[in-house]
């Protein structure tokens, strides 16, 4: 199905949701599928069901709310069958303005009150940046310079969770999920990548990913080229230098068997003067935006590495003018020949999945579903990915001096009594 077709909003949102039907099941699951969408699309301070439903039938909200709620809680369709259909469709307009360029990887949380809701746990919270209540989700996207927009979803379920086969079972956690940690869902989406011809690309991840061996070591065999960040106290060989020991795997007693393994912050700090060079990657907001980087190619230690099999990266380090030291630092398995400008782009692509996250928590209401359990967490998910993709592929459509997330079609006012449960008018 192609979007980039002739008529109005309206009539591309209609082929759109129709795309979207024709993998959902029973042919009554289109009018709520259509209303989902459009809830989240349409401006109002909350996304969850209950507004929603007012805003899409205020004549008859209480039928509306069953009926989504039943639709997104309880309907057994496929998110994959869904996430695949946005594919075909989105795909083809995020390439209008250039092949896919890179696979990111990252997660997001959403805080929570409670301990009911499905995969809730005292834990990182990336939105508050520190511990506390809250539900994290691992997801990949595709992208360009253009465009992104996320292809995989998934709950982290923590340990405790798990183990717990009463709050599984209230929940509907299917019974073949199984501990795992948020690394190895990455790879497990990354390998689901591969298997599934997605366009290619070279895999953006932070260091909370990045720092992973065993998931950068899976990357390489899958033949996936990458551009992760790590922390500065990673071992490496730096130039000129390799592994003494050629007779067996790395063990973790590190530098006793290794003596000329140093730390990625004492290779930056050895550098000298003139390794250091500005580098501007894309336009900012007010300005184009620059800092002062150098390149190295190393050979990075870790538990259980075959010497035998090391081949060098690169490490691309980011130290500011102004700054006491260096303040980022990547690894990439990029060519030799990869020029310096095109490898500083590309580690700080990663940016797009950081606006993906804030625009499908502002714009679609990632954020707020209040349902507790697996199944309907991860289709609000799917449904505002469906909604995201369809606005990136509206996006050339929609004047410069209109929102982005401006509604395909016209709905009916909200009553003037109207208050949802969760606004600030309803306290």
């Amino acid at each position: 199905m192609n979007l980039d077709q002739g008529g109005d909003s309206e009539t591309r949102f209609a082929e759109y949701v129709a795309g979207l039907g024709s993998v959902i099941g029973h042919v009554e699951r289109t009018r709520p599928l259509r209303d989902y969408c459009m809830g989240l699309m349409l401006p109002g301070e909350r996304k969850s069901v209950e507004p929603m439903a007012a805003r899409t039938a205020p004549a008859r909200t209480a039928a509306q709310h069953q009926s989504l709620l039943h639709f997104v809680a309880n309907a057994a369709w496929s998110d994959e069958d869904v996430l695949a259909k946005v594919r075909e469709m989105v795909l083809p307009a995020i390439e209008k303005s250039g092949p896919i360029e890179a696979w990111i990887i990252d997660d997001t949380s959403f805080p929570k009150q409670g301990k009911h809701s499905v995969g809730v746990h005292h834990q990182y919270c990336g939105q508050l940046g520190k511990q506390a209540n809250c539900q994290v989700a691992v997801s990949l996207s595709v992208a360009n310079h253009a465009a992104s927009l996320p292809v995989a979803y998934r709950l982290y379920l923590p340990e405790a969770w798990t183990k717990d086969r009463a709050r599984r079972k209230k929940a509907g956690v299917p019974k073949q999920i199984k501990f795992k940690t948020k690394p190895q869902i990455a790879l497990e989406q990354i390998r689901w990548a591969c298997e599934s011809g997605l366009p290619r690309g070279v895999a953006l991840m932070d260091a909370a990913y990045g720092r992973d061996a065993r998931l950068r070591a899976g990357m390489t065999e899958l033949g996936v080229p990458y551009v992760v960040g790590i922390v500065p106290t990673i071992l490496m060989w730096a130039p000129g230098s390799g592994p003494r020991r050629m007779d067996k795997p790395m063990n973790n007693t590190g530098r006793r068997d290794e003596p000329e393994l140093v730390s990625a912050k004492k290779v930056a700090l050895g550098l000298p003067k003139q390794a250091w060079r500005a580098v501007t990657w894309r336009e900012g907001s007010a300005d184009q935006l620059s800092s002062r980087f150098a390149r190295v190619r190393v050979r990075v230690g870790y538990n259980k590495l075959i010497p035998e099999k090391l081949s060098p990266e690169w490490l691309l380090i980011e130290w500011p003018e102004g700054e006491a030291e260096p303040t980022k630092y990547w690894l990439a398995t990029l060519p030799e020949n990869v020029s310096f400008t095109q490898l500083v782009d590309l580690a700080k692509l990663r940016w797009r999945i950081e606006r993906d996250y804030q625009e499908l928590k502002q714009e679609v209401g990632l954020g707020h579903y209040e349902g507790r359990g697996w199944r309907g967490f991860h289709h609000h998910a799917t449904l505002c990915i469906a909604a995201y993709g369809f606005l990136i592929a509206e996006q050339a459509t929609i004047p410069p001096s209109e929102p982005r997330s401006a509604a395909p079609v016209q709905v009916p006012p909200l009553p003037d009594d109207y208050r949802p449960r969760g606004s600030a008018l309803a306290a």
